[in-house]
């Protein structure tokens, strides 16, 4: 039987941030090493999303920056984490696992933290020019990895044709 968390829209957030990393995961799984690297999308300008390796390079730093936003908002002084190019799909699974401990982290260190914010004074404006409160930002956050993983998916499908 499966576990919810009990925080509320919090424990919400996490656990279906947890589902879309864990679908992702799946969708990864039976990919070969050399699958990760071949560049399938040679018309895309993006060079995040030219093959599953960038992908999963540009969703995994994706996942740090929303919450690194978030922390520098709350005045922390942080520093934007580098794109990191990984060679094996066990190698991505670890750090989509990591970088999800690090979105979760940030519910430890502030954990009466108010994630609904009506004021558009009082959002974030993220570093891509829109505003979004908390909330908003990790469902950003979530919705990101689920169009990715279906990116993914279409790309699986062009290298097996």
């Amino acid at each position: 039987m499966k576990s919810y968390r009990d925080q509320g829209a919090i424990g919400a957030i996490l656990d279906e941030y947890k589902k879309a990393l864990t679908e992702l995961e799946n969708v990864i799984s039976n990919l070969s090493d050399t699958d990760l690297t071949v560049i399938v999308d040679y018309a895309t300008p993006d060079p995040d999303c030219k093959s599953i390796q960038t992908i999963l390079t540009h969703v995994i730093r994706s996942g740090y920056c929303y919450v690194i936003e978030i922390r520098k908002s709350l005045g922390e002084n942080i520093d934007f984490i580098e794109r990191k190019k990984l060679n094996s799909v066990e190698a991505y699974k670890k750090a989509l696992r990591d970088m999800f401990r690090y979105n979760e982290q940030f519910f430890k260190d502030y954990p009466n933290i108010q994630i609904e914010e009506l004021h558009s004074e009082k959002k974030i404006l993220v570093n891509w020019g829109q505003l979004y409160d908390i909330e908003q930002l990790f469902e950003h956050a979530i919705v990101h990895i689920l169009r990715h993983r279906r990116q993914i998916e279409r790309f699986k499908l062009q290298l097996k044709s």
